[in-house]
């Protein structure tokens, strides 16, 4: 007899279904500050690496170029992101985060840090750290996989070409 598969004990399921919990429960919370989960991760990243192209932008939250852009022209529409043109390449402009945009970072990074918290209040510490690891460590294995794969898919998509 084969054994029933039970997706709710299947890691990529289960992965999944926190994810969506987890977002569903941010946008309900962070909707009162008029910025929307994409555009907050926009935020973020340029947080990390202010003055990214939108290229770049695009390439690190893996999307459409035109799509960032969108997003790009309503955070700037709203105050929260500036363009700059790029000191040596007339075809680049830079994007920015502005003051606003840094106070409502901090914002939704504290809703974040909440729901997080709250998410994980049945866990102690050594549970918590215990889970991080784990979840750090599957990463790094299926990082590792990506990137040892992306060669091999490169050349068979030239080759299909």
């Amino acid at each position: 007899m084969v054994p029933k598969f039970d997706d709710d004990r299947h890691v990529g399921f289960l992965s999944a279904d926190i994810s969506r919990l987890m977002r569903t429960e941010f946008d309900r919370q962070v909707s009162a500050l008029g910025v929307t989960r994409a555009q907050w991760m926009v935020l973020a990243r340029l947080a990390r690496r202010p003055g990214c192209s939108q290229t770049e932008l695009a390439d690190m939250m893996e999307m459409e170029r035109a799509t960032a852009g969108r997003l790009v022209d309503r955070l700037e529409e709203n105050g929260l992101v500036r363009r700059e043109p790029d000191p040596t390449d007339r075809r680049v402009r830079r994007v920015f985060p502005t003051e606003l945009a840094t106070g409502q970072q901090d914002q939704m990074r504290a809703v974040a840090d909440a729901i997080v918290d709250d998410a994980l209040s049945d866990l102690n510490a050594e549970q918590r750290e215990t889970l991080m690891t784990l979840m750090e460590s599957v990463r790094a294995r299926l990082s590792s996989i990506v990137t040892a794969s992306a060669p091999a898919t490169l050349a068979a998509t030239a080759a299909a070409e």
